[in-house]
């Protein structure tokens, strides 16, 4: 162990405090920080502010507290199953301060590139709030920069002449007071940013190029994810399938059919695409309030037209598309994961670069800071010399690649999920060996 090591984080999220916490709690000192925000908790930090990424004002997380939690920091009791964006960003401040992760932070300054030395260190060149800039040196890189800020923008044939964002840019509802909005999307974000304006606009539509499956947020009085979690913990040997099976008899029986509802059916399996949690859409949509699209199949001024046939006339149109996975500060050449699979160890080492480790680079079907939390001790050890990589990572990738990532339909979105449990009792395996 070498406690003198100069290690650089990117990123004063989640996944870049745990990384922080658990590196200092080992023995090292030399640790900075860098971040483009204000305050601690990336994302999780409100900011008005169009272009700068962050929940919307009214956010509140869709994985239930007690699996949203670190390890080490428990959620006050006082949170609800569900806390809002405001708590959230108070709880990663308060673990920050706690564990003295706050003064190694650089807020406020972007990294614009990092550059493998020949010497295998890294030069960071950075520039800070009042645009100078510097490089510096460090032995070990560790990006915890997330991966929700590059909006994918979708394409259709036309131009549309009203106002056209991503929801990276939807921050609240009162600008889309009495227009007619089109929500592009059917995850997460889509379904919220849907029931938002609905609440404001004289009419919100949204249009869906496949089915999907909406689960809610509450499943016999209980967080779905409590349900989902505890029986894969108790029943490691049930496969996937099965699993997968259950849930959407489950789903069917509790929503019913999406046709229902206006909406397409899915045309792949429970699991094939990320889970979209929301309890308010499929009620919004049966009191009138939003209104089911197909695709879109074109713009012609402020009208839109579906591949149905039919049209609609919108003052807005977001597109809840989701993001590109990029690293600026990259050069290509080294790694590119904005297309393609994301080659990583354990979701977290790289093939050939030694002294690099990414921390929350995956989607899991729940919760990323506690699973980015277990990656930050399993790193934290391996610079104490107690853990190694494997000789023959590469394989190991390959294999993981059928046991952790989860086989979802082929789009860039669905490159780096993975299952919660699973993944959990992988890191798990790891830290006892």
């Amino acid at each position: 162990m070498n406690p003198a090591l100069r290690i650089c984080i990117i990123g004063a999220g989640p996944s870049g405090i745990t990384a922080a916490k658990n590196l200092l709690e080992s023995g090292f000192g030399d640790i900075t920080i860098y971040d483009r925000g204000r305050a601690v908790g990336g994302n999780w930090v409100f900011d008005a502010e169009s272009g700068h990424s962050s929940v919307f004002e009214t956010t509140h997380i869709i994985s239930s507290r007690d699996y949203s939690q670190y390890e080490d920091f428990p959620m006050p009791e006082d949170y609800p199953d569900y806390p809002s964006h405001s708590q959230l960003a108070a709880y990663f401040q308060a673990y920050s301060c706690k564990f003295g992760v706050d003064p190694l932070i650089r807020f406020q300054t972007t990294v614009e590139s990092c550059m493998r030395l020949d010497s295998g260190t890294w030069s960071i060149r950075v520039r800070d709030a009042e645009g100078a800039v510097s490089p510096r040196e460090f032995d070990h890189l560790v990006v915890a920069n997330g991966h929700h800020w590059e909006p994918r923008m979708p394409s259709y044939p036309g131009r549309f002449q009203g106002n056209l964002l991503h929801s990276h840019d939807f921050k609240r509802a009162e600008p889309f007071r009495n227009k007619r909005v089109l929500v592009i999307g059917g995850g997460n974000s889509a379904c919220d940013v849907a029931v938002e304006t609905s609440r404001v606009s004289a009419a919100t539509d949204i249009s869906w190029r496949r089915g999907y499956r909406i689960v809610p947020k509450f499943v016999f009085g209980l967080p779905g994810d409590k349900i989902y979690n505890s029986a894969v913990e108790r029943m490691p040997f049930l496969p996937r399938k099965l699993r997968w099976w259950f849930m959407q008899g489950l789903l069917n029986f509790l929503n019913g059919a999406n046709r229902l509802y206006g909406l397409p059916e899915p045309d792949h399996s429970f699991g094939e695409t990320h889970p979209t949690i929301n309890s308010e859409l499929l009620y919004f949509i049966r009191h009138g309030r939003i209104r089911p699209r197909p695709d879109i199949a074109g713009y012609e001024g402020k009208q839109v037209r579906f591949t149905d046939g039919s049209t609609g006339e919108y003052d807005a149109i977001i597109a809840c598309t989701g993001f590109v996975i990029r690293h600026p500060f990259f050069a290509r050449e080294l790694l590119d994961y904005s297309e393609g699979p994301v080659p990583l160890y354990l979701r977290m080492y790289h093939a050939e670069i030694p002294n690099l480790a990414f921390i929350g680079l995956f989607q899991p079907i729940g919760c990323i800071w506690p699973l980015a939390e277990l990656q930050s001790k399993l790193l934290a050890r391996e610079l104490r010399g107690e853990w190694r990589r494997p000789d023959d990572i590469r394989a190991r990738i390959a294999a993981e690649d059928g046991r952790l990532v989860v086989r979802q339909l082929k789009t860039p979105r669905h490159t780096i999920t993975v299952e919660y449990p699973v993944f959990r009792r992988r890191l798990l395996e790891e830290l006892s060996r």
